[in-house]
């Protein structure tokens, strides 16, 4: 995996994924679901979901990932997308399941995608933060990316950090780190409650609503048979040895710079915070919101 060693080694790290080569969707994914509403382009490099009045479509990786760091770029479906939700989330099984979230809340015409983020630990979400985008996710492809390691949990936007959850079990709070997750992704209708709070209803005129995918990167460590991980294999290269050590990713964290353009995001684009939502401050907030 190539690296520019003459910037400091958090920005190296978290810019170093552009060098690598894409996955090819062919290998790396199965369409699970939307009779033929997903498909898989341009000799593997191109997936693109669809949504219409009857169903809409999803796809899985092949992969389990135990800790990564995972980069997939998209198009939403643009003009009214009002009522529609792409899914984009890491995510293991079971009633006690851990996963991490993108989720992109649709519009109508004109006004601004909701980029909608989460963390489940041991079956619990309810860690919600909201975002505006700060281009048109519609226009061209942009990079949306997971970093998860055993300290952190950072989502990224064109390599600009916009959200991280720290691994604070030391202070008896749950932290994905056991499970391993599978990459998910889905276009499918919410307008019950996805757009506006469910009052605006998804305008089927304007069906069949598409997203689209390139570029997968996964550095990772993969979960392999009898409860083990292979590390040091990149997705869309040629992987190392088995056995070889994990990436820089396993052990990064924000320098100073990279925290402070993370606090410009969430001064000028988070619109809703669960740490600062009156409703959840007089039930009581979690314990993470005081330490994160």
């Amino acid at each position: 995996m190539a690296r520019v060693v003459a910037v400091p080694l958090v920005l190296g790290v978290l810019l170093a994924c552009s060098t690598l080569a894409a996955a090819n969707f062919n290998q790396e994914f199965d369409i699970t679901w939307g009779d033929g509403r997903g498909k898989i382009l341009d000799n593997g490099q191109l997936l693109t979901l669809t949504l219409d009045r009857t169903t809409g479509s999803g796809f899985q990786s092949r992969h389990e990932y135990l800790f990564g760091k995972i980069d997939m770029q998209l198009k939403l479906v643009p003009g009214n997308s009002a009522g529609t939700v792409t899914a984009y989330y890491l995510s293991s099984q079971g009633a006690t399941h851990d996963e991490i979230d993108f989720e992109f809340l649709g519009n109508v015409s004109g006004e601004p995608y909701t980029l909608h983020t989460n963390v489940f630990t041991q079956g619990q979400g309810q860690r919600e933060q909201q975002f505006r985008l700060w281009f048109d996710p519609t226009q061209d492809f942009h990079t949306y990316s997971i970093l998860w390691n055993p300290k952190h949990i950072i989502f990224m936007v064109d390599d600009m950090p916009i959200r991280d959850f720290r691994n604070l079990e030391s202070k008896g709070i749950a932290f994905p780190k056991n499970q391993p997750m599978r990459l998910y992704s889905s276009l499918w209708n919410a307008d019950d409650w996805a757009t506006q709070g469910g009052r605006v209803k998804t305008d089927w005129s304007h069906a069949p609503f598409a997203a689209s995918y390139r570029g997968f990167r996964a550095d990772a460590c993969v979960a392999v048979a009898g409860g083990r991980t292979r590390c040091g294999a990149t997705i869309g290269t040629q992987g190392t040895a088995p056995g070889a050590p994990a990436g820089d990713w396993y052990n990064q964290e924000l320098d100073l710079t990279r925290q402070q353009r993370m606090r410009w995001v969430q001064r000028k684009y988070v619109i809703y915070n669960y740490c600062t939502d009156p409703k959840r401050i007089a039930q009581g907030l979690p314990a993470e919101c005081s330490m994160q």
